[in-house]
């Protein structure tokens, strides 16, 4: 058996053996969805600098260069589609393998692959949907689309007048809370912790995977480009996701 099949067919058997696996993913999962990651040459950063939180909030010319940013690359995101990497997590969690999904993604697919939302802890937020600041009033994005592109109108609650944002995490906003304390309870209570797509050197999110090791779970990290904590993971393969993924669950 050849060093890829071989480290295959242990994921697979890590998979069996685990009764409460937690999967943590980050951009490289959806890469094969069409969905550029960040930080590679290419990457959406290198096209779109992020709005710091602060500046937002502080400009409404800056809250408009936001939304002109988020409009510009709004196609890749409403237009993906689940690909093999997320239909093979969707799997684990029909097999009852898995109990959560801790996600750095704000992209909706893990959800759109058929695993149910209150098992997807989403730490960056959501980019699918826009939500007050103030109230959390949730808002969908055509309506702001189309107002925005008419004149750039931006929006504004309509219960409380707050700023309108998309429900996502920007540079300099607070981690959420309660979705971090979530995290946190599942790393622990978690067996296996796999790793997916991520470069790991995101903190405080990429924290989870040496919690879980250093509290007695197998970790492991299945990523295109070797991480910092690859030395520490019990099984680390630096191979293609959807397909690495899809054989050891088992799924087309």
């Amino acid at each position: 058996m050849s060093g890829k099949d071989g480290q295959i067919a242990e994921l697979r058997r890590m998979l069996e053996a685990s009764r409460r696996a937690v999967v943590f993913t980050g951009a490289g999962i959806s890469t094969d969805s069409g969905i550029p990651d960040y930080r590679s040459p290419g990457g959406i950063w290198t096209k779109y600098k992020p709005v710091d939180f602060h500046d937002f909030m502080g400009s409404e010319e800056m809250r408009r260069e936001y939304w002109r940013r988020k409009l510009a690359t709004d196609t890749l995101v409403s237009q993906a589609e689940p690909n093999r990497g997320h239909r093979a997590v969707a799997e684990l969690f029909r097999q009852g393998k898995a109990s959560a999904i801790i996600t750095q993604n704000v992209d909706g697919l893990h959800q759109k692959s058929g695993v149910a939302p209150d098992r997807v802890i989403e730490l960056h937020g959501n980019t699918t949907y826009a939500h007050c600041l103030e109230c959390g009033e949730r808002y969908e994005l055509a309506p702001i689309k189309q107002a925005f592109l008419k004149d750039e109108t931006l929006p504004q609650c309509r219960n409380c007048g707050g700023i309108v944002k998309t429900a996502t995490i920007s540079f300099g906003q607070p981690m959420p809370e309660e979705e971090m304390r979530r995290a946190e309870e599942e790393t622990l209570g978690s067996d296996l912790f796999l790793a997916i797509g991520s470069s790991l050197v995101v903190y405080p999110a990429a924290d989870f995977p040496a919690l879980a090791k250093r509290n007695g779970a197998r970790l492991v990290i299945v990523n295109r480009e070797a991480t910092p904590l690859d030395g520490l993971a019990d099984l680390a393969l630096n191979l293609e996701i959807g397909p690495t993924l899809g054989a050891a669950v088992g799924v087309d």
